[in-house]
């Protein structure tokens, strides 16, 4: 049960923290691609590999919207230490015009236990009805959550598009609301630095943002905290994180970054 908690933590904080990069002035830029390696740390295991992420931006086929597409799959030590393995796959439908979520689908797998959801946020009644099938037991009823919303209510991966488009500065506090299956949180964001960190994309200055997505009613029901580092220039790339629990600490760096179809950033 340990295990599978910090898998699902893992995953969250790889959305939270990954999906942003894709943002320019749109902040959509279809066509780019990123690529992040979380590793996992706790007394005597130090910097051991446990999950990718790759993600997508795409124009939607009908012209007017974007598509987002993130896989988070396990690697190296947690399935060699714990014998599990978990895979994600989230596909957000933004409007191209509001940047508001109009849909998220996800496909959540996490050793033997596999669900299929679907997450349809409706501005009009202000409602998003969060669906969430076993494709391996049909027989079982779905299960159905509805939430009010208001505007400007993301998922996990549109939250930080949104963010990005806000004004970062030292001092200054945002408040997002997230949807994550079918349940609308709260979740404050602060701008707490601006330090130099070393990255792929070389020495930059960045923003410290520190989301409270950890503790009771929170997306993440367990005490923790998460540092997240994000570039101060044109394209606000996030290109580290650290986030620290009770079952140990989680690093999440930049690893590989494609602007355009010709045009590649790799760690050496």
């Amino acid at each position: 049960m340990v295990i599978k908690k910090f898998a699902y933590s893992l995953l969250l904080v790889f959305v939270f923290v990954c999906s942003s990069v894709f943002a320019q002035s749109s902040p959509y830029s279809p066509g780019e691609t990123l690529e992040y390696e979380g590793s996992y740390s706790k007394l005597v295991l130090r910097g051991i590999d446990v999950a990718s992420l790759n993600f997508t931006v795409e124009n939607a086929p009908d012209g007017n919207h974007f598509l987002v597409k993130s896989e988070a799959v396990s690697k190296g030590g947690i399935l060699r230490l714990f014998n599990f393995k978990f895979y994600q796959r989230i596909e957000s439908l933004v409007d191209g015009s509001t940047f508001e979520v109009l849909k998220t689908v996800k496909r959540d797998e996490q050793g033997d236990r596999v669900r299929d959801s679907k997450a349809v946020f409706d501005y009009t009644t202000d409602r998003v009805t969060y669906v969430e099938t076993n494709p391996n037991d049909l027989t079982r009823p779905p299960h159905t959550v509805a939430s009010q919303i208001e505007n400007e209510t993301q998922d996990l991966v549109s939250a930080i598009y949104m963010l990005r488009r806000l004004p970062l500065a030292v001092g200054k506090t945002f408040n997002l609301k997230i949807s994550d299956s079918g349940l609308v949180y709260n979740v404050p964001v602060r701008v707490t630095a601006r330090e130099r960190r070393r990255s792929i994309l070389g020495r930059q200055w960045c923003f410290k943002v520190e989301p409270d997505i950890f503790g009771e009613n929170r997306l993440i029901e367990r005490d923790g905290d998460m540092k997240l580092w994000i570039t101060d220039d044109k394209d606000r790339v996030p290109v580290r994180a650290d986030i620290n629990t009770s079952i140990g600490k989680i690093a999440v760096k930049l690893k590989k970054r494609t602007n355009q179809p010709n045009k590649q950033v790799v760690a050496k």
